[in-house]
């Protein structure tokens, strides 16, 4: 199967976002079963984007954040090629006026993700990756740091909230890190720890639209990546899966046995 050329899928992504996004004021959102937020904006990205996407390239199939539960499941269970798609990840911050949120897709085939594009509106920044073939910021090779930096050293990127109790406790306690940040969309959090703008990283719950994408940006620059347990993190099912990540893999060991502890 011959696949889209990830520069081709980085202007429609970047192109549909940019004409839907333009002008759209910070907005009200309703507040969905999981607790999260929903706006107008995220329906109307999720259609436009599915649109474009089958006039493109009609032999895949598409899964969107904002559809029922019980169409995913179909979806995921019935189609080899398959889009991923979070409208707007991070809803919160755009309804609220903080300049952090971005639109993920990712291409899944036979369960894996073979071409990821996670587009940030606020700064013009396009991350993207292809499964064996790198990722890249703007054009530009995406390579995670292989330096000898240490836990204690390293910015933590954590969502406390998804967490179990314990060990968010334990993490504010003990501290192992020398900084901590949350922004609030997970896609955009994968690009940046693959960028080097922060170098660990924890979150106790993201479905499969916050991770498909960015999770192959993340690896395919060199950052290695797996849930609390210790097991990958796989495409094949919406459940929420917690994520363990960080830059490099030395780094990566010292933070798994730290969170073990």
């Amino acid at each position: 199967m011959e696949l889209p050329a990830i520069g081709a899928l980085q202007a429609l992504v970047a192109d549909v976002s940019g004409e839907s996004l333009h002008g759209a004021p910070a907005c009200h959102g309703r507040e969905k079963a999981d607790g999260s937020l929903v706006t107008a904006l995220d329906h109307r990205l999720q259609r436009d984007l599915q649109r474009e996407l089958a006039v493109r390239w009609p032999e895949y199939a598409f899964l969107g954040e904002e559809m029922p539960a019980d169409e995913q499941q179909r979806l995921l269970a019935d189609s080899r090629a398959l889009w991923i798609l979070d409208p707007l990840d991070g809803t919160t911050n755009f309804a609220t006026g903080l300049p952090f949120y971005s639109v993920s897709l990712a291409l899944l085939i036979d369960g894996e993700p073979r071409l990821g594009v996670v587009y940030d509106p606020e700064r013009g920044e396009c991350f993207a990756a292809a499964a064996g073939i790198g990722a890249w910021l703007n054009g530009e090779r995406l390579h995670t740091s292989a330096s000898d930096s240490q836990l204690p050293q390293a910015v933590a990127c954590i969502d406390f909230k998804r967490l179990p109790k314990e060990l968010a406790a334990r993490l504010v306690r003990e501290q192992p890190f020398r900084s901590q940040r949350n922004f609030g969309s997970c896609a955009l959090e994968w690009c940046w720890l693959a960028a080097g703008r922060f170098q660990v990283y924890l979150h106790g719950g993201m479905k499969l639209w916050d991770h498909a994408a960015g999770r192959l940006i993340l690896e395919q620059a060199g950052g290695p990546a797996c849930d609390l347990d210790g097991q990958p993190i796989d495409c094949r099912s919406t459940r929420a899966r917690s994520v363990v990540a960080a830059t490099h893999g030395a780094l990566f060991e010292q933070w798994r046995v730290w969170l073990a502890g």
